[in-house]
């Protein structure tokens, strides 16, 4: 009898085999963990954007709020003015952070008297489930089918995130 050096094919296929199913169980899990993730960094991020308006809000009394998110922002080195208010990072200024595009849109104005703020997925049911808003009184609002929301008064409408 000859002398066994290795291994041979049926046990190397049983360890690819019991690997393939180790992924089949722990890729799905993973997915939702990122998602989870994408969320809590979406829910943070919108939190951000309510301060920045209302400190630009303080700031600027006579613009009011901004008009886009970008106003906000401002990339390094930012110098604060009514255009680029250094309030808030460039990345989330540009609008897609984490898996999430987000929007800030001020109206009423001259001064701007209003705001409402959105984080809509990139991809749905892939980068995120759940879409989020606020406004004027910076409650975060949840929209569970993660569509997009047109309006303030559409984000009035939503629940709040904690109930």
């Amino acid at each position: 009898m000859r002398e066994q050096r290795g291994f041979s094919l049926i046990e190397l296929l049983i360890v690819v085999a019991i690997i393939l199913i180790i992924a089949a169980i722990a890729i799905p899990n993973l997915l939702r963990a990122r998602m989870a993730a994408n969320e809590s960094s979406a829910v943070a991020s919108i939190r951000t954007i309510n301060t920045g308006e209302i400190t630009y809000n303080s700031a600027y009394p006579t613009v009011g709020y901004p008009a886009t998110l970008s106003a906000l922002g401002g990339v390094a080195p930012c110098t604060p003015s009514s255009t680029t208010a250094c309030l808030i990072d460039s990345v989330l200024a540009a609008g897609t952070k984490s898996g999430y595009t987000f929007a800030a849109v001020g109206a009423g104005g001259p001064p701007m008297t209003q705001y409402y703020a959105t984080a809509v997925p990139v991809t749905l049911n892939q980068t995120g489930i759940r879409s989020f808003c606020s406004f004027e009184d910076a409650v975060i609002r949840v929209q569970p089918t993660g569509a997009s929301i047109a309006s303030e008064a559409a984000c009035e409408a939503l629940l709040p995130i904690n109930q």
